[in-house]
């Protein structure tokens, strides 16, 4: 479900229209999360700590409203929910896109992720069945504890979903840390609204 906003008399009218305009409208923030209790809570459960990190970045996405806004025919909607589209790596070295659905209870949202990305596993397919403007674009690079990143981008095709990349998870003084990388559209998210996604992921982690 979606809701369209009027830009003309939304808050952020101004900014939307300025950065609608640039030929590269995304910028990205990267920053170390502290991953010690989710990472020691999935191992001691026997659980997938990247469906769990995974999952909370989902909750706090979908706890920061600018992160549903998305630019649809140049008209600004809000998502009542936005699912995940991590990238799942296979054996042979490749990878597919996949299609999550987001749901708060973790339990539930594993059940029908594990599924999803069997299927992945399974097939060639660089795409997923379901896709849309719905989704945060995930990416999983845990070799490299990486301080910034870039993404390719097709720029003559309209996009505007957050995409955010996890690095390889290293130890210090006892605790473990991982990469978050954030890439936003300009038009829709702030600084300061990345700033409240990182503290509701931390709260989360």
């Amino acid at each position: 479900m979606r809701k369209e906003i009027n830009v003309e008399t939304w808050y952020r009218k101004d900014h939307f229209e300025f950065f609608s305009k640039f030929d590269e409208p995304f910028y990205g923030i990267t920053a170390k999360v502290d991953c010690t209790k989710t990472y020691n809570t999935a191992k001691k459960k026997g659980d997938s700590f990247f469906l769990s990190y995974l999952h909370k970045s989902l909750v706090a996405v979908n706890r920061t409203v600018q992160f549903r806004y998305r630019i649809v025919d140049g008209k600004l909607y809000e998502y009542e929910t936005v699912d995940a589209s991590p990238t799942i790596n296979r054996e042979n070295g490749t990878f597919g896109f996949s299609h999550l659905k987001y749901r708060e209870n973790f339990e539930d949202f594993l059940a029908l992720a594990l599924a999803a990305i069997e299927k992945v596993r399974n097939s060639n397919r660089l795409m997923p069945d379901e896709s849309g403007e719905n989704v945060i674009h995930c990416s999983a690079i845990p070799w490299i504890d990486f301080t910034s990143i870039s993404h390719a981008r097709h720029y003559a095709h309209p996009d505007s979903c957050p995409k955010i990349a996890f690095g390889k998870m290293t130890s210090d003084n006892g605790k473990l840390f991982m990469p978050v990388s954030v890439h936003v559209h300009h038009a829709l998210v702030d600084g300061y609204h990345v700033g409240q996604f990182m503290e509701e992921l931390q709260k989360l982690m």
